[in-house]
C-alpha cells in the first residue's frame, strides 16, 4: 500500500496531523533532531557523511520497533530533497512495486527528480518480490530504503544486500527518551506544549527506562497519560509515576528510591548463586518478582551465570538456564516464578568453574597484542583453490583412525595452552583426561 506521494505534504496542518498519535507528530525533521544511533549518525560516521554529501545509493535498517528506522529514512529524503514513496512488505503488491518505479524513472528522465524508496518490514517480501526492485536498484532509477526488526543477512536477498548500505539500528537509551519527553512536552506546534504538563522526576525516569529503548512506545504512553489525567483546580495536568505505570501497563521496580537499587539487587542475586548459597539467592530471587522485575531479564542472567560461574564442572546447569529461559516465554507470571526458582536453586548448589571463559580470555588477550597465528599446513583447507594452492595442502591425520579418537598432533603452531580445567564437579574428569592426552603430545619450541 504506498503512501502520500508528497513526504513534505505531511508538515501541512491538516485535522487528520492533528489527531495523528503523539509519536507520529514528533517525528524528528532533522539529523539534528534525531534521537540515538550515534555510532551510526554521529559526527564524522559514515552513515551521516553519505547523507549530508548525498553520497549513498541504497541503505538497509535493522533494530527493534521504535527505534526510528521510519524517521530515518524520512529525513534522508528531505535531506537529499528526494520524492519519497512509501510501500509495505506486508501490504504491498508487485503490481503496485512496479507502477512505484516506473513512476520514478519518469520522474528521473523528466526532469531529474529522485525517489527514495521507503519499504517498511522488507523481510516480509519473498524472494521473487525482492527480485522485482534489482533491476530499478541496480540502474539507480530509485535509492531504496529496506526497514526490518530481522537481521537481514538471514532475510534480504544477498544481490540486494550487496548493492546497500547494512546499518544496525539499536534500543534507544534513557538519556535519549528523556530527551525525547522533554521536546514532546515543550513543542507547541506538534507536542503538548500548548497544555500545562508537570512530568514528575521519578515519572519520568520510569517511563524512560521502562520503555526498553522504543521511542514509540515511550510518546504515545505519555500521550495516553497527558489525555486521561484530570487537571487540577489551577488547570494543570500532573503526571506522577502512578499514573505513567497505569498508562504504560507496567509498575516500577520499587528496590528503593535509588536508581541503583535494581542493579544492585541482581548484582545481589548473581553473586549468591555463585557463592553458592541457595537461600540468599532465592530471596534476592523473590524480592525482584516482587518489585515487578521483568522476568526475561532475570532469566537472562541465570543464563549467563550457567556458563560463567558454573560451566564444565556442570554443563547441564546451562541447559536447566536456558529451559527455565524459554519456559518463562511460555508460561508468562505468575507460573514464570516456578522455573525461575527451580533454575536459581540448581545452579546456586551445582559446583562452580569458570575456566572456560578464562580461557577464552587469554586467548583473546594474545590476539589483541597482536600474537596472531597462522594455521598450521595440516590443518588448512584441502581443496586446492581454497588454499590459492597448486596442490593440495599435506593431510592431517583423521581423530577416529586413532584409539580413543585422539592423535598427538598440533592444532596450534607453538603448542599455548589457554584452557584449565579446575577440580570440582564434572571438570575433574576432563582435567583427568586432558592431563593423559597432553602427556602424549610435546610440542615444539617456540621460535
Amino acid at each position: 500500500m504506498m503512501a502520500s506521494d508528497d513526504l513534505f505534504a505531511a508538515q501541512e496542518p491538516s485535522t487528520a496531523a492533528a489527531h495523528a498519535p503523539l509519536a507520529e507528530r514528533m517525528r524528528p525533521r532533522s539529523l539534528d533532531e534525531y534521537a540515538g544511533q550515534e555510532h551510526i549518525l554521529g559526527p564524522g560516521k559514515l552513515l551521516r557523511r553519505a547523507i549530508e554529501a548525498d553520497r549513498f545509493s541504497s541503505v538497509v535498517l535493522y533494530g527493534p520497533p521504535g527505534t526510528g528506522k521510519t524517521s530515518l529514512a524520512e529525513i534522508i529524503a528531505r535531506t537529499t530533497e528526494a520524492r519519497f514513496e512509501r510501500l509495505s512488505g506486508v501490504e504491498s503488491t508487485v503490481a503496485e512495486m512496479r507502477k512505484v518505479m516506473a513512476a520514478a524513472a519518469l520522474r528521473l528522465t523528466r526532469d531529474g527528480t529522485r525517489t527514495v524508496l521507503f519499504i517498511d518490514e522488507i523481510h516480509r517480501f519473498n524472494k521473487a518480490q525482492q527480485d522485482v526492485l534489482l533491476p530499478d536498484v541496480e540502474r539507480g532509477t530509485v535509492r531504496l530504503i529496506g526497514a526490518t526488526t530481522l537481521n537481514p543477512f538471514f532475510y534480504v536477498n544477498s544481490p540486494l544486500l550487496s548493492r546497500s548500505l547494512v546499518f544496525e539500528l539499536r534500543p534507544l537509551s534513557p538519556a535519549n527518551l528523556r530527551a525525547l519527553l522533554d521536546r514532546a512536552l515543550t513543542d507547541v506546534e506538534r507536542g503538548l506544549g500548548a497544555k500545562r504538563i508537570g512530568l514528575d522526576e521519578e515519572a519520568a525516569a520510569h517511563l524512560a527506562e521502562i520503555c526498553d529503548g522504543d521511542a514509540r512506545r515511550c510518546l504515545n504512553a505519555l500521550e495516553l497519560a497527558a489525555l486521561t489525567t484530570e487537571p487540577s483546580a489551577d488547570g494543570a495536568i500532573r503526571l506522577t509515576r502512578a499514573v505513567i505505570e497505569e498508562s504504560i501497563q507496567r509498575k516500577a521496580v520499587v528496590y528503593d528510591a535509588k536508581d541503583d537499587a535494581h542493579y544492585d539487587t541482581i548484582s545481589a542475586f548473581i553473586k549468591s548463586i555463585r557463592g553458592s548459597d541457595p537461600d540468599a539467592a532465592l530471596y534476592w530471587l523473590a524480592k525482584m518478582l516482587h518489585a515487578g522485575e521483568d522476568i526475561r531479564f532475570i532469566a537472562r542472567r541465570l543464563v549467563i551465570a550457567a556458563s560463567e560461574d558454573i560451566g564444565l564442572a556442570d554443563s547441564r546447569a546451562l541447559l536447566l538456564a536456558v529451559a527455565a529461559q524459554q519456559a518463562c516465554e511460555f508460561l508468562g507470571l505468575p507460573e514464570a516464578q516456578i522455573p525461575l526458582a527451580h533454575a536459581t536453586v540448581y545452579l546456586a548448589i551445582a559446583p562452580k568453574s569458570n575456566t572456560a571463559y578464562a580461557g577464552l580470555r587469554a586467548a583473546q588477550s594474545d590476539l589483541q597484542k597482536g600474537r596472531t597465528l597462522a594455521v598450521p599446513e595440516h590443518l588448512r583447507d584441502k581443496h586446492p583453490k581454497s588454499a590459492g594452492q597448486t596442490d593440495p595442502a599435506p593431510s592431517d591425520q583423521y581423530a577416529h583412525d586413532f584409539p580413543d579418537a585422539y592423535v598427538p598432533q598440533a592444532y596450534l603452531p607453538e603448542g599455548r595452552v589457554f584452557y584449565e580445567p579446575s577440580d570440582r564437579g564434572e571438570e575433574k574428569r576432563i582435567a583427568e583426561r586432558l592431563a593423559h592426552w597432553r602427556t602424549l603430545f610435546t610440542p615444539a619450541p617456540e621460535a
